[in-house]
């Protein structure tokens, strides 16, 4: 059973959600790239999860419980005090970060609200970064658009979000296809709003990034 909320205030401007999930039997849960990294405490205690390019299969027993702060794309900043490159498709142990120590589950936001201030902050330039690819711009445009070259850009964009440009353009592709398919849009529309050369073109990167059919993520047939 899974639930989301908003973040204490004191995260608002750093964290999408804060979200459980509780396992009411025992399954393989699909953990699909979305740009983002998670703080999650586990059956076997505090982990990060960083961003994503691939499918991550996620076995969960009946009774496990989850407890995890999203961070928005390009927002974490030095809180974990690696590079978020170093996360990229990992799920690593908190105690291998040494940070928060002595974390809980019940005071997970109040830590990470004060390691926020205490820790360097992410690129100003990440929500632009994101936003402008997200739109469908092209990295060329969007590098000219912030006053970057395109290897300047592909440095932020590896430091903000764990990967370069081109990889967090077919995410936030991907994420839009995902959200407009859930909706009830036609997929071939979906392919055509998402900004996908056809139908066909989207069909293979979401099988690169997700595994199974758009279909299948959805529930319905693909």
């Amino acid at each position: 059973m899974y639930r989301e909320w908003g973040p204490a205030p004191a995260l608002a401007g750093r964290v999408t959600h804060v979200w459980t999930n509780i396992a009411i039997s025992s399954s393989t849960q699909l953990v699909v790239p979305d740009g983002c990294v998670d703080l999650i405490w586990g059956p076997e205690g505090p982990h990060v999860a960083g961003p994503d390019t691939g499918p991550m299969p996620v076995r969960m027993s009946s009774g496990d419980r989850y407890f995890g702060i999203r961070f928005r794309p390009g927002a974490v900043g030095g809180v974990f005090g690696v590079p978020v490159e170093a996360l990229r498709d990992s799920r690593v142990p908190l105690a291998e970060l040494g940070v928060l120590p002595g974390l809980t589950p019940s005071t997970m936001q109040e830590m990470l609200a004060v390691r926020l201030r205490e820790a360097p902050g992410p690129d100003p330039a990440a929500p632009a970064i994101a936003r402008a690819l997200r739109e469908g711009r092209s990295v060329g445009q969007v590098a000219w658009d912030l006053g970057l070259g395109e290897r300047q850009l592909h440095r932020r964009s590896l430091r903000a979000f764990g990967y370069g440009p081109k990889t967090l353009q077919r995410v936030v592709r991907f994420q839009r296809a995902l959200r407009l398919a859930r909706s009830g849009v036609a997929p071939a529309e979906v392919a055509v709003v998402s900004g996908y050369a056809d139908q066909s073109h989207m069909a293979n990167e979401v099988r690169r990034l997700a595994g199974v059919p758009l279909g299948r993520l959805v529930g319905r047939p693909s």
